[in-house]
C-alpha cells in the first residue's frame, strides 16, 4: 500500500521525511520545533479528482 511506502519499514522513511522537516522549520524559524507527523488512509484517491487535485496533479 502507499502507506507502507510512505512510512517505510520500521518507520524509517517517515523518520527521515519528519527530521529533515523539522531542521529546515528550525533554520528558518530560529527556534526548537515539535512535529507531530500522521499518515491518513484515503480510499480511491488515484480516482478522485479533487483529492488528485489537492496532491497537485
Amino acid at each position: 500500500s502507499q502507506k507502507g511506502i510512505v512510512i517505510g519499514k520500521g518507520g524509517a522513511v517517515l523518520r527521515d521525511i519528519g527530521t529533515r522537516a523539522r531542521q529546515e522549520l528550525q533554520v528558518l524559524l530560529g527556534t526548537r520545533v515539535f512535529l507531530d507527523l500522521r499518515v491518513k488512509l484515503s480510499k480511491e484517491w488515484q480516482r478522485d479528482p479533487k483529492k488528485l487535485e489537492r496532491l497537485g496533479y
